[in-house]
């Protein structure tokens, strides 16, 4: 089994009960997925998240719960502590941040643990 660095495919996608949530752990995989995500016009919800941060703990259930629901809205999961790079890249300073992306542009950025904020924006931004 060679190693296909062009296989976006072999990032891990999370295990919950929806398996709607990427999660990146290499900055190579996430560039060249955000970079191929840029050719659409899917709404990206990146979740900035740390194992130690009590509201992203919060939080992640109900992140489960509109990836679930927003079955068109690509979920995706970032550890600052792993992927430092990319939260540098998008300035993030606390957890959670949720950043909005389409077409590779921030659309919308919220700091902390507020889910109807979120859902709203989510709503906002789906077409």
């Amino acid at each position: 089994m060679g190693a296909n660095l062009s296989n976006i495919e072999s990032t891990h996608a999370s295990s919950h009960s929806s398996g709607r949530i990427l999660t990146f752990h290499s900055n190579a995989k996430w560039k060249a997925h955000f970079d191929a995500s840029k050719q659409t016009n899917k709404l990206m919800v990146l979740d900035f998240t740390a194992t130690w941060c009590g509201p992203c703990k919060y939080m992640d259930p109900i992140i489960q719960e509109y990836a679930a629901k927003y079955t068109k809205v690509e979920f995706i999961k970032i550890d600052v502590d792993e992927l430092m790079g990319v939260s540098q890249e998008f300035q993030v300073q606390a957890m959670p941040t949720f950043i909005l992306v389409k077409k590779g542009k921030v659309v919308e950025k919220i700091v902390g643990a507020k889910e109807e904020e979120l859902e709203k924006l989510i709503e906002k931004h789906l077409n």
